[in-house]
């Protein structure tokens, strides 16, 4: 097989799926940063969000009951972080790692205590999230793949213009960085930051709900014990490369969607699946290298 037959077509959707749950909940973790809040929780959440969907989809068969049910579920899971930091004065690197290992341990419970299965839950009744082609677009030759995707690829896409716009051209984005940038003068301005930071926690925990149930019912249509498998952590350094922008945000996830993607491609090539598996891990560390380094000499500068 010839190296460059890797990108083609077939490899721009591996990315989109692989960019999706990402992308969704990176942006969640955008908006809780806005408002001053590092959460480090979205893998928790894309966790609770996988399973509420699968088992919402199962017992409905219905998909737009699942996603609607994942949505829900981590918007109620992220209150444990909300609630916790911001009226509680809670450390939020210390919530949050709590609530991942709640989320692990709480799934496989319930998959057990539900299904009566442990470790993979997959069955015909799981109504999967469906494939939206375009017509005519989505027959273009390597971009069609961007006009045939699931209902949530497309509202994850649009979510970066829209969430570009209200953060930097609405008075709501602005209310937003002000109380994580300047929480005392927000205050002084009629501006309740508890307020804006618990609704930012929530919405990113909706969305990295919207995450889960892209992963669970859009990817692969069924649950897996811990399937968020680090997404949410990769999510956080997205949310770190990009210093909390959509638009750098987007870039970020690509980067980790295309590593992931080609490691899955790659084994086509005889590599082993522990090496592949590995790609989007090892561009993660590469990057908190690169930002380490890029920190450490703005400091060094600003010192000098």
């Amino acid at each position: 097989m010839n190296f460059l037959d890797l990108f083609d077509q077939d490899l721009l959707s591996s990315v989109l799926r692989s960019l999706i749950p990402i992308l969704l909940a990176a942006l969640g973790g955008m908006l809780a940063e806005r408002v001053g809040i590092f959460n480090i929780g979205l893998e928790g959440m894309i966790l609770i969000g996988a399973f509420c969907g699968v088992a919402a989809s199962f017992f409905t068969q219905n998909w737009i009951v699942g996603v609607i049910v994942a949505t829900v579920a981590g918007a109620l899971f992220s209150l444990i972080l909300g609630y916790g930091a911001v009226y509680r004065r809670g450390d939020p690197i210390v919530l949050a790692i709590a609530m991942n290992i709640l989320a692990v341990g709480m799934t496989s419970f319930l998959l057990v205590a539900i299904f009566d299965v442990q470790g993979v839950f997959q069955d015909p009744g799981i109504d999967g999230i469906p494939i939206w082609r375009i017509p005519i677009l989505a027959d273009i030759p390597v971009l069609g793949a961007l006009f045939a995707l699931s209902p949530l690829g497309y509202l994850a896409l649009l979510l970066v213009p829209a969430l570009w716009i209200v953060m930097f051209r609405t008075p709501l984005g602005l209310r937003l960085r002000g109380v994580g940038e300047r929480p005392l003068a927000a205050a002084t301005m009629g501006v309740d930051p508890q307020r804006y930071q618990l609704g930012a926690v929530i919405a990113s925990g909706a969305l990295a709900g919207l995450g889960g149930a892209q992963l669970a019912l859009g990817n692969v249509v069924q649950f897996t014990e811990n399937m968020s498998a680090g997404r949410g952590w990769i999510a956080v350094v997205a949310v770190m490369l990009a210093r909390a922008h959509p638009v750098g945000v987007l870039g970020a996830a690509l980067l980790f969607g295309f590593a992931d993607a080609l490691g899955f491609r790659l084994q086509s090539f005889g590599l082993p699946q522990q090496l592949t598996d590995a790609g989007p891990y090892v561009v993660t560390l590469l990057v908190l290298i690169l930002m380490s380094r890029r920190f450490r000499r703005t400091r060094e500068a600003a010192l000098a």
